[in-house]
């Protein structure tokens, strides 16, 4: 049983092959988040993501053993953080921690992306608990994103208090 909240509401016609191919078509752009722990839930929502999906993908993984195929629609990146050649905060001398290559990396993307009122990018957050709280407080709380956009495993909401 997956733990990802999968709901997309654009009706199923909206995205066919030719209507994705037309260049007045509406591309929703998406933000996902996932670790080695979640790779299976990743991979489910993938392949919910109509062909005409933009995006970016931020996979945060121990080390360079881990990286594969991923099947993403053509117009989304898919980035690999490897821990093992990061480094933990500037100054400490640490390794990385789980979670904060991927804290570090989504939070610049996202205040490089996010920054319109208008803004409708889809946020999907499915790796490890810190991370996933570091990323969710930062979009909320430094670039205003509603709550609700947030999308993210059931408990992990809760723990943060964003659940319904």
């Amino acid at each position: 049983m997956t733990s990802v909240q999968i709901s997309r509401t654009a009706p199923a016609a909206e995205h066919s092959d030719s209507a994705c191919r037309a260049s007045r078509h509406t591309r929703v752009q998406h933000l996902i988040t996932a670790d080695e722990q979640s790779l299976v839930d990743l991979e489910t929502l993938l392949a919910t993501l109509p062909i005409c999906a933009t995006g970016r993908v931020f996979i945060e993984v121990p080390d360079a053993s881990w990286v594969s195929q991923v099947s993403a629609p053509p117009r989304m990146v898919v980035a690999w953080l490897d821990r093992s050649a990061r480094t933990g905060d500037p100054g400490t001398g640490r390794a990385c921690a789980p979670g904060a290559a991927l804290t570090r990396a989504v939070t610049a993307w996202a205040d490089e992306m996010l920054c319109t009122e208008d803004d409708e990018t889809r946020i999907d957050l499915l790796g490890g608990f810190l991370g996933t709280a570091d990323i969710a407080d930062h979009l909320i709380e430094r670039l205003a994103v509603a709550p609700e956009r947030i999308h993210a495993p059931e408990q992990y909401l809760r723990s943060l208090g964003l659940s319904a």
